[in-house]
């Protein structure tokens, strides 16, 4: 029994060892094209997400300034920060138009 499992552990690793290289050179091919956005997803850009995402970063400063004792107490104000203000307010003023 411990000759079967000692084979079946050496082919797992043989195995693996093989396929790393190839699992490597798939994630670094590029998938996705750079385009230029269209004018109409510029105008929803404008119209619809940017409206949104600065309702959102107030929003997120809201239930920060509200949550920021007991985030204080549990020595996160950094991530509380960065989550509920920083990224809508990166994602709404920061990313160009058009560019979801």
């Amino acid at each position: 029994m411990k000759i079967i499992a000692k084979q079946s552990v050496i082919i797992l690793m043989i195995t693996t060892l093989i396929s790393i290289p190839f699992g490597s050179s798939v994630l670094a091919q590029d998938y996705f094209e750079a385009r230029e956005p269209s004018g109409e997803a510029m105008i929803y850009d404008a119209v619809v997400v940017r409206p949104i995402g600065l309702v959102a970063t107030v929003v997120g400063m809201a239930f920060f300034v509200v949550t920021l004792p007991f985030s204080a107490l549990g020595d996160n104000v950094g991530i509380a920060g960065q989550k509920l203000v920083e990224d809508p307010g990166k994602y709404t003023f920061k990313r160009p138009l058009g560019e979801f």
